[in-house]
């Protein structure tokens, strides 16, 4: 029997969610508005910012203060942080409500060495007594629901996230989402769900838990579904240059047809991304960062590695476009079903 989306809504505080909501991953220099404006558009109940130095908001620094600009249509929306100083953080929460998100999500997640090298995204996670005392101080400085993003521990030998999520709990997060890697794995090997479900199944948990790791199709999330116990699921890397992802995971989820887009819609949805980030950014920074998605908006078509060639190495806005029109022409009778 196909599992149908769990029928009461989900509340994040005074955020209402629809039955077993899907909200997208934070990723840096991925899920900019831009891309987050698609990803709402094919399904995705909940968004958030690219993470967000503390100490970058502080110093006023560009590039962080940028990231911190959504439009309305991305609600609900939070605004992700990290960093590894109560104060900094505290200020920074501040400077972040000044721009009136739905709530404020913190990274406790991160692997990155440069982050977690002072502390900051997994690397708290050798330090739970000190995660928990910057979360309470985050909590107690705005008004707006605080969320976590963390992982299971620091390694195989160390995955606390059932006490973690407790404590986390205790001090006032409206939800948690938890990547079922350590800081150790990265990205590697399989997500474990076992202990995202364990903390779930607690019954001293109250808040809604969403589950992170491994959902790259709507038949590996209908699955997880119906194995582990979760509010909801938290889809990342499958969704880059794959905004459908979304919709196709819903309609997998209410038993309904999954379907694919087809050539012109990949390249229509591709360009709209691609003009819409150079609007937004400029050139000169949109377009080395669209190149992350051109594998995903055409993964699966044949002989593709000379167009994938032109667009990666092209600096010109017109190039690409052209090379759009011309996947678009050659690629025209191609079915990916």
């Amino acid at each position: 029997m196909i599992s149908q989306r769990k029928d009461t809504m989900i509340k994040i505080q005074n955020i209402e969610l629809p039955p077993y909501p899907l909200a997208l991953a934070p990723m840096e220099d991925i899920t900019d508005s831009s891309f987050r404006l698609l990803c709402k558009r094919f399904g995705a109940d909940l968004l958030i910012t690219e993470f967000i130095s503390s100490e970058g908001l502080i110093r006023d620094a560009r590039k962080s203060v940028s990231k911190l600009h959504f439009e309305g249509a991305e609600r609900p929306l939070g605004i992700q942080i990290f960093g590894h100083d109560e104060v900094s953080m505290q200020k920074a929460v501040e400077i972040a409500e000044s721009y009136h998100p739905d709530f404020i999500d913190i990274n406790w997640g991160c692997p990155v060495r440069k982050v977690i090298s002072k502390g900051a995204g997994a690397g708290i996670l050798r330090d739970i007594p000190k995660m928990v005392k910057i979360t309470e101080a985050v909590v107690k400085t705005t008004r707006l629901p605080v969320t976590v993003k963390t992982r299971l521990g620091w390694d195989e030998t160390d995955m606390p996230i059932v006490e973690i999520a407790e404590r986390l709990q205790d001090v006032g997060i409206a939800a948690l989402s938890i990547h079922g890697r350590t800081r150790a794995q990265l990205y590697k090997g399989t997500a474990d769900w076992t202990l995202i479900d364990a903390v779930k199944n607690n019954p001293y948990i109250k808040i809604p838990i969403f589950g992170n790791g491994d959902i790259d199709s709507a038949e590996k999330a209908l699955g997880m579904k119906q194995k582990y116990n979760v509010d909801g699921m938290m889809i990342g890397r499958a969704a880059i240059g794959n905004p459908w992802i979304f919709q196709q995971v819903a309609a997998a989820l209410q038993g309904k047809e999954v379907v694919f887009p087809n050539i012109a819609e990949r390249v229509s949805i591709c360009r709209e991304h691609f003009l819409q980030s150079i609007e937004d950014k400029g050139e000169n920074r949109a377009i080395p960062e669209m190149r992350k998605h051109y594998g995903g908006y055409f993964r699966g078509i044949p002989d593709f590695k000379p167009f994938r060639m032109k667009l990666v190495l092209s600096l010109e806005k017109n190039e690409i476009l052209d090379t759009f029109d011309e996947i678009q022409k050659v690629f025209s009778n191609f079915s990916l079903d």
